[in-house]
């Protein structure tokens, strides 16, 4: 009943919101660890390289 009980363009537009915020959440977190791994590397090959 909540979900129907607003009008079908605006359910459309919450729904395409919430895809997209599903969506960028991935991403970042995808980004995030990236970042985290070529942290680790830089950390790596300072100390080889001393």
């Amino acid at each position: 009943m909540k979900r129907y009980s607003v009008p079908e363009p605006e359910r459309l537009e919450t729904q395409s919101q919430s895809a997209e915020i599903h969506k960028l959440k991935a991403e970042l977190r995808r980004m995030t660890e990236e970042r985290d791994i070529l942290k680790k590397a830089a950390a790596y090959f300072a100390k080889e390289s001393r």
